[in-house]
């Protein structure tokens, strides 16, 4: 006991008496720096690591641009507060709330999915952000993917939307959708029938089955040439339409093969 007492009062003297300095408990710049660096240092590598890896049942990568909305009617006494929520196979995605968006709600969202495989349409509902209560399902609509995105094009459209009012009478929604596939390791996925099967060790340690087919020839695809957008034409755009997200513009030249004429005539479109 006479020990514990003596520890205790020296611990007592070593304690810090008086106003504390105002870097108490606070971390040095240096310090701080490091910090920052080892987090953004982390992230990077989640970051490669989510582009690099793509589950066995998922044929590739799918780019939404949710842009905007033309609804046919304002529900509530004051401008509604919309927001769209997407549905992708088993994925869900959410935009921003446009706030006091009423009937012409704007989101730019850009969203990159994961593509399950067999699931050929999205969804969408567009939801009234509410304070007290439940937010109120507004309108809803499915989209086919188009072949045509899958063979590697961008398809920009303007899609009917179901409501209250009825189907196809809620109004509309303007989405560009785009494909791409990332390179994957052999074990992973190959995108051809199952004709014999070796399994491989994988880094979890589960055995991971190689489908291999010799005797189905792969035909790389034939697509067109597309002319290169060119920085004169993506600034020139871009002066003329501030407040559209650049990444949308740039999805919106894509639907059109880079053409500037149809890209100006389809985002005047979309400001109407």
């Amino acid at each position: 006991m006479a020990e514990i007492a003596i520890q205790g009062r020296e611990a007592w003297r070593r304690a810090f008496l008086g106003p504390l300095p105002n870097d108490f408990l606070r971390l040095s710049n240096a310090q701080e720096a490091a910090d920052c660096q080892a987090a953004m240092a982390i992230y990077q590598a989640q970051q490669q690591q989510n582009v690099q890896f793509m589950a066995p049942n998922v044929v590739g990568r799918l780019s939404i641009t949710v842009s905007q909305a033309k609804l046919v009617r304002n529900y509530g006494i004051t401008r509604m507060d919309p927001y769209a929520r997407v549905r992708v196979g088993h994925f869900v995605y959410e935009t921003h709330t446009s706030v006091n968006g009423g009937k012409n709600p704007h989101w730019n969202r850009v969203i990159q999915s994961q593509l399950p495989t067999g699931v050929n349409s999205l969804s969408i509902e567009i939801y009234d952000e509410c304070s007290f209560k439940v937010d109120e399902l507004i309108a809803w609509t499915t989209i086919p993917i188009p072949e045509s995105v899958l063979r590697g094009e961008t398809h920009e459209h303007w899609y009917t939307l179901s409501g209250k009012q009825g189907d196809d009478l809620e109004g509309s929604i303007n989405v560009v959708l785009s494909f791409g596939t990332h390179t994957l390791p052999a074990a992973t996925y190959v995108p051809y029938p199952v004709t014999g099967a070796t399994f491989i060790p994988s880094q979890s340690g589960r055995p991971v089955p190689v489908f291999v087919a010799p005797q189905v020839p792969v035909v790389p695809a034939v697509t067109a040439q597309v002319p290169v957008l060119s920085e004169e034409d993506m600034k020139l755009v871009q002066e003329m339409f501030p407040n559209i997200d650049k990444e949308v513009i740039k999805s919106v030249f894509e639907a059109n093969r880079n053409n500037k004429d149809a890209t100006i005539n389809s985002l005047l479109q979309m400001n109407d």
